[in-house]
């Protein structure tokens, strides 16, 4: 008895025991709260937006006006250095700063040139996959349309026609007319539309 006492002091000392409570211990992971944010030491950054500056870039960088503008920027930078007195050169011979300069901008340009291949490589799998699936619709209408055609001419040919049906009545009257040859008329009277013999005037 004395053991069970102390076990029921202990436990309503401790308090219930679930799942809920020994989560909720020291306030962490408490699954009855939303997580606090936790923060970043690293920007957030659209990657929609980025890849569109991405592809704006790797096209800019693929026309021929940033060909010209950058040969024009080369051609100045060499001819000023060459040309000025020594104290006004800001970059003398061998153009270190201009070779780094220009080893910076590639450094930049190839990873979005990539970035805008990736997205340009999604793009396509997502046409590519519409059409798949658009090419497999149009030909299970087709093949539908084409047991609906075979449906309707097999149906077209047990439907009767008008020249079977004239030629089915006219088969009808020569029938009729033959066995209106063979058994005459009770009476000896012509049928309708026949012209009896000519009446002459001994019979009157």
């Amino acid at each position: 008895m004395a053991a069970d006492r102390t076990d029921r002091v202990e436990r309503s000392r401790a308090g219930p025991a679930t799942g809920a409570t020994a989560l909720a211990r020291g306030g962490r992971n408490r699954l009855d709260q939303p997580r606090a944010p936790q923060r970043k030491l690293l920007p957030e950054i659209d990657p929609e937006a980025f890849g569109r500056l991405s592809e704006r870039v790797a096209r800019f960088l693929g026309t021929g006006r940033f060909i010209a503008w950058m040969t024009v920027i080369v051609v100045l930078w060499v001819a000023w250095n060459v040309a000025v007195p020594d104290r006004l050169r800001f970059d003398p011979f061998p153009f270190i700063f201009l070779t780094l300069a220009l080893s910076l901008q590639a450094s930049y340009a190839a990873p979005l040139i990539l970035l805008a291949q990736y997205r340009q490589t999604d793009r396509d799998r997502v046409t590519l996959e519409q059409e798949r699936r658009q090419n497999e619709r149009s030909i299970a209408d087709t093949e539908y349309l084409t047991r609906e055609i075979a449906a309707l001419r097999i149906g077209l040919g047990e439907v009767a026609t008008r020249d079977w049906i004239r030629d089915e009545l006219g088969a009808m009257v020569r029938e009729m007319a033959e066995h209106r040859v063979v058994f005459p008329l009770e009476g000896g009277h012509p049928p309708p539309g026949e012209a009896g013999p000519a009446r002459t005037d001994t019979d009157r």
